[in-house]
Parts: C-alpha cells; sequence; structure tokens
C-alpha cells in the first residue's frame, strides 16, 4: 500500500510537514523524506514540461511514486471526446518521471454523463504498461456497462470519501485500487478520525489483500490534515498487516504537536 496526499505545495503546511525556514524549492525533497508516493494536481490545471517532470524524478527517492492527475482540458474540456492527442501529450511529458510514474487519474466531471463509449476510446489511448484511475462523479456511472469497461483496461474506479461517506461503488475492476480522501468530519475539519480510517481499510482488505498495490491519497489539505491523517493512516494499515510503503519516523516528531 502506498499512502501519501494530493500535492505537497501548501503553505499551511509550514511549521508542520515542512520546518521554519525551508526553503520551498526543497519542499519535495521534505516530502519524499516522509512519504513514498504523492498525487500530483497541479497537472491538471497546467501541464508542465517534461523537463519539469524529470527534475521531479531526480529530487525524489529511488523508491518515490508520483501518480499524476489528467489534463482538465482531456477531462472537462473535451469531455473525453478525441482522447488521443491529449493522452499523447499528457505522456509525453509524464513519462519523464521514468519509472516513478504513478497511475494516471481522470476526475470528470460531475456534469458529465455516463457514456462508455467515451471512456472505452480514452482508455484505449494509454499505454498497457501506464494504470489508469477513472473518478466519475454523476450517479449515471455506475452500470454494468462502465464496470466491464473499466475491467477489460484493467482500470481502476478511484473509490473516493467525503465525510466519511463512499462517493462511488465499491467495485473492483483492476487488479489494483485506488482511493481518495476529500473531507472528513473528525475535529478540527476536514480531519478524519479512527473509526473512518478503520472502516475504509475494512473496505480495502475486502477486495484486495497485501500483494495487490493500492494508492491512497488524502486531499483534505487544510491545516495540514492531509499530512497527518496519511501518516495515522499508514499506522493502522501497517498494525493491520499491510505492507505500507512510506516513512513513519520522519513525520511523527515534526507533524504532531
Amino acid at each position: 500500500m502506498r499512502v501519501g496526499t494530493s500535492g505537497w505545495q501548501y503553505a499551511d503546511w509550514r511549521g508542520g510537514l515542512y520546518p521554519p525556514g525551508l526553503p520551498q524549492r526543497l519542499w519535495l525533497e521534505r516530502y519524499g523524506e516522509c512519504f513514498e508516493t504523492v498525487e500530483n494536481n497541479n497537472t491538471f490545471y497546467r501541464l508542465p514540461a517534461r523537463q519539469t517532470f524529470e527534475s521531479w524524478r531526480d529530487r525524489t527517492p529511488d523508491t518515490f511514486v508520483m501518480a499524476i492527475k489528467a489534463s482538465r482540458f482531456l477531462t472537462h474540456v473535451k469531455r473525453l471526446k478525441d482522447p488521443r492527442e491529449p493522452v499523447e501529450r499528457l505522456l509525453a511529458a509524464a513519462e519523464g518521471l521514468g519509472t516513478k510514474l504513478g497511475p494516471v487519474l481522470l476526475q470528470l466531471p460531475p456534469t458529465l454523463p455516463a457514456d462508455p463509449g467515451l471512456l472505452d476510446a480514452c482508455l484505449r489511448c494509454f499505454p498497457s504498461h501506464v494504470r489508469v484511475a477513472v473518478e466519475p462523479r454523476h450517479a449515471s456511472w455506475w452500470n454494468d456497462p462502465v464496470r466491464e469497461v473499466l475491467s477489460a483496461h484493467d482500470a481502476a474506479l478511484c473509490w473516493a470519501d467525503r465525510l466519511g461517506r463512499p462517493q462511488t461503488p465499491l467495485w473492483r475492476t483492476a487488479g489494483w485500487g485506488y482511493l481518495r480522501f476529500h473531507e472528513g468530519r473528525a475535529h478540527p475539519r476536514p480531519a478524519y478520525g479512527d473509526d473512518a480510517l478503520r472502516s475504509w481499510l475494512r473496505r480495502l482488505s475486502q477486495a484486495w489483500d497485501g500483494h495487490c498495490d493500492v494508492y491512497v491519497y488524502f486531499n483534505n489539505d487544510p491545516g495540514g490534515a492531509a499530512v497527518r491523517d496519511a501518516g495515522r493512516y499508514a499506522e493502522l494499515a501497517r498494525a493491520g498487516g499491510w505492507p505500507v510503503s512510506y516513512a513513519a519516523p520522519v513525520w511523527a516528531r515534526t507533524i504532531r504537536a
């Protein structure tokens, strides 16, 4: 299991994950000392040059993995239509990460209704060595044809949580899993409590075991909640017998009061 956060450049993480005085240009290196994976959300808004991905590759540990959120041009502007050129442009840059390239996340707009044919055509544009997770946000996507398309491409349905509740069916559509935590209900908001975290560990254990790759990202970044929750989740997962890929001792010294 790989556990991390959705992004690493948050100003209110200063004094927690990032020691006072640490320049922002070294934040990724510091993040890589604490977690071995990150979900890069900035790529949704603006696709960096390949050289930037190569720099991220060179600045992180050998075991590091970076998931990439696909450009909104593909998912929100084109709405999955004519996907070949946007996918090729994304991968031409992102493959600068080399072996550190993790899954590509396709987060679909909440106004996009189900279209299994469009999804199938888009997934066909990705080479077989690139893992793709799909996060639909319109209720019409929860049907058998969609599930069959995902399974045919070994694409993971992105499981998502908001306020402790699943936002998707808990389908296993791939030999690997992808889970996003958007907002918890514990204090201080938007943190997650142990009960919610344990409930998700139980759900994951019913679908996968410790021999499968499962990527878990916390997107509840305000106030450093994502960092604390990711660290706690990894602790609970490890206590439950999951092999967890992250550097536990480092975050604990600097984030917990």
